[in-house]
């Protein structure tokens, strides 16, 4: 193969192999926020426990 010929091909295979690392996004956790849970959350529906 010739000089330019390499050349190219090289550049051409750096293109080809940055195209597949690609860019990920950082994970995000969650966007539910946390908190408390409410008063009526973890019963039985029904049972009001009086």
């Amino acid at each position: 193969m010739s000089s330019p010929r390499k050349s190219l091909f090289a550049l051409l295979l750096t293109l080809v192999l940055l195209g597949l690392s690609g860019c990920v996004d950082p994970k995000q956790d969650s966007s539910i926020p946390w908190s408390r849970p409410a008063s009526w959350e973890g019963r039985i529906p029904g049972m009001t426990g009086n």
